[in-house]
């Protein structure tokens, strides 16, 4: 069971928090704030596959990395800090082996690799790639914009998902951290893709298309190369504009929320097929599923809200007061 969820957030100008917050999570799935760490702009967390230790993503103009211990109460500590080598870090992701972290630059349009020490620490930056580009949404497409970087499930392959020119650009990870280049596929002009997430056991993924407000279904017919299935829209409101943000794939079902509409729309995994839409409270980010209750990071609500899974999508919500929530990460005590 998970029993700490920690919470990333924005601050200074850009939001109302402080740095990441640890809420202890009850076995009825209530939370109980139990610490705070001050930090800049902590928006994406990411926890080591088998250390107790968490990457934060300082999302600032001059990107930043942070690896903090976990202790057992749920306390952190600063391991170590650095540079990105571009502007608005906004996703982490950990290799399975826990030897590398990958970084997502979301405003420098860049991809970096960190080697870990055997402690989870930051040992060194060992690549960073460039992207260049644009797309057909003006304000939003006029440069590369990575906004996410996923390891396969092996480890070998990073597929970074850039919103600014519409493409998947997939990397061969080496065994020194270095990234070389192995496919880049195309998406529909304006899609602004998001997110990835693979499904398992099966060749194929689905792609979150932010500027769009669609979910694309896509197909790796080779390696970090994709091709697209099938497009559907986001949400079942026509409420508009609508920024869809996060997906989780949970229990044969699809998870996405959406901005604007501000709900989480569940959706069937074969057909990918929106069947309901839960209300979740004022601009949904991230989200986690644990246990049948789905905690929402609702950015302007200024509080994680809560509700339980229903088929109807209709479930009362509970609200946990925190500063400009951005992520919200469960986790079992080291």
């Amino acid at each position: 069971m998970a029993e700490l969820v920690f919470v990333g957030c924005y601050t200074g100008d850009a939001g109302n928090g402080t740095g990441i917050t640890t809420l202890s999570r009850s076995p009825s799935g209530s939370l109980r704030e139990v610490a705070s760490l001050p930090l800049e702009s902590p928006s994406w967390l990411a926890h080591h596959p088998s250390l107790p230790v968490l990457y934060a993503a300082n999302e600032l103009s001059t990107g930043g990395v942070t690896a903090l211990a976990i202790s057992p109460s749920g306390e952190l500590s600063v391991l170590g800090t650095a540079e990105t080598g571009g502007a608005h870090p906004c996703h982490l992701a950990v290799t399975p082996d826990g030897r590398f972290l990958l970084c997502a630059n979301y405003t420098g349009g860049s991809v970096a690799v960190f080697s870990l020490s055997p402690s989870g620490a930051l040992a060194a930056r060992t690549a960073l790639v460039e992207h260049r580009g644009n797309g057909p949404v003006s304000e939003r497409q006029e440069a590369a914009h990575v906004h996410m970087a996923v390891p396969s499930a092996d480890g070998s392959i990073v597929s970074a998902v850039d919103l600014g020119t519409d493409e998947i650009r997939s990397y061969t990870l080496t065994s020194s951290g270095a990234l070389e280049p192995l496919a880049v596929s195309s998406l529909p002009p304006g899609t602004g893709p998001r997110q990835l997430v693979r499904r398992p056991g099966t060749d194929l993924a689905y792609v979150v298309g932010e500027l769009a407000g669609t979910l694309v279904t896509v197909r790796e017919k080779a390696p970090g190369a994709f091709e697209v299935v099938s497009s559907t829209p986001s949400t079942l409101s026509s409420v508009t504009p609508n920024l869809v943000a996060h997906l989780e794939l949970a229990d044969s079902r699809l998870y996405l929320s959406n901005r604007g509409p501000d709900c989480v729309t569940e959706f069937t995994l074969d057909e990918a097929a929106a069947v309901a839409d839960q209300p979740c409270g004022a601009n949904p980010r991230h989200f986690a599923l644990v246990d049948g209750t789905c905690y929402v990071a609702a950015q302007s609500e200024d509080a994680i809200t809560a509700f339980t899974l229903t088929a109807s999508g209709e479930a009362e919500l509970r609200y946990y007061p925190t500063g400009s929530p951005t992520f919200v990460l469960p986790v079992s005590r080291p």
